[in-house]
């Protein structure tokens, strides 16, 4: 009984298998075959014609000259790319450059100071700070040569003039003159030579000070200040007047001033009192008597 089933079944499973291989396959069946046959095969060509699509197919010569053209393309931009590469180097350097400048100016500018250390000071050479005042004639040439004391940040410029108070006016001798460590200055004090005010019989005020900074500007450390401790007089002679022709000495006098009067006087009565004081003691004692 089994046997004859399975018979049955093996009998059906044939037939129907050839009845599946003897149908015919649909048209889109065939279609996705032809497809995936040409996937399969890269290499292989179209079927369809440039008659049927409507499109010209690119000849070999058309090909090349699109390749040349774009050789070119490539090689001028390839040429544009590496000046363009070189300007952004030198400018890369040029930047580098300035920026280490920059940097080492920075360096020098801020370096540091000790706060305990006086500010900077002028020492007169020319005149001697410790000689006597002094006095100059107007039209004549002054000559002033210093140096610097307590230095420690060297200024760049400096600036020198001549003040006076009574006049409000100032004479220049130097401006934004490189600094130097021992320097010096003629000053011609010819009316036409001197400036815009006219020089006076006065006291005057030599001043040196940094020319990057204010005249009343607090002196730092080490920095230069402004040195205004020199005084000079300047004088206008006068004009020669003979004794015949009435000159007079205002300060001479053949007479004997009160103070020498008053110390003639007290001498005088010293020897008096000394001589009464001597007598009287002695005749106390009848030395005399």
């Amino acid at each position: 009984m089994r046997s004859s089933n399975l018979g049955r079944l093996l009998l059906a499973f044939f037939l129907f298998t050839s009845l599946s291989s003897a149908w015919p396959w649909p048209p889109s069946i065939q279609n996705l075959e032809g497809l995936m046959n040409r996937r399969a095969n890269p290499e292989s060509k179209s079927d369809t014609s440039p008659a049927e699509t409507g499109k010209a197919q690119p000849t070999k010569v058309d090909s090349a000259a699109k390749t040349a053209s774009k050789a070119v393309a490539a090689s001028g931009t390839g040429t544009s790319s590496s000046k363009n590469a070189a300007k952004t180097k030198s400018g890369s350097t040029k930047a580098a450059k300035t920026g280490a400048e920059k940097t080492k100016a920075a360096a020098t500018k801020t370096q540091s100071i000790n706060p305990v250390l006086p500010p900077g000071g002028v020492n007169m050479i020319t005149p001697s700070a410790q000689a006597a005042a002094s006095y100059y004639k107007v039209s004549d040439y002054v000559t002033f040569a210093w140096n610097y004391t307590s230095l420690s940040v060297k200024p760049s410029k400096i600036d020198v003039f001549v003040s006076c108070q009574s006049n409000s006016a100032t004479y220049t001798l130097l401006s934004n003159a490189t600094f130097e460590p021992t320097a010096s200055v003629v000053w011609d004090t010819k009316p036409e030579a001197s400036g815009t005010a006219p020089l006076l019989v006065e006291t005057y005020t030599l001043v040196i000070h940094d020319a990057s900074k204010d005249l009343t500007a607090i002196p730092q450390a080490g920095n230069l200040g402004a040195y205004q401790q020199f005084y000079f007089g300047m004088y206008t002679p006068r004009a020669y007047t003979a004794l015949s022709e009435g000159w007079k000495c205002a300060t001479c006098s053949g007479a004997m001033s009160t103070m020498e009067l008053q110390t003639l006087k007290f001498m005088l009565g010293m020897c008096m009192i000394t001589v009464l004081s001597f007598t009287w003691f002695a005749g106390g004692f009848g030395v005399l008597f």
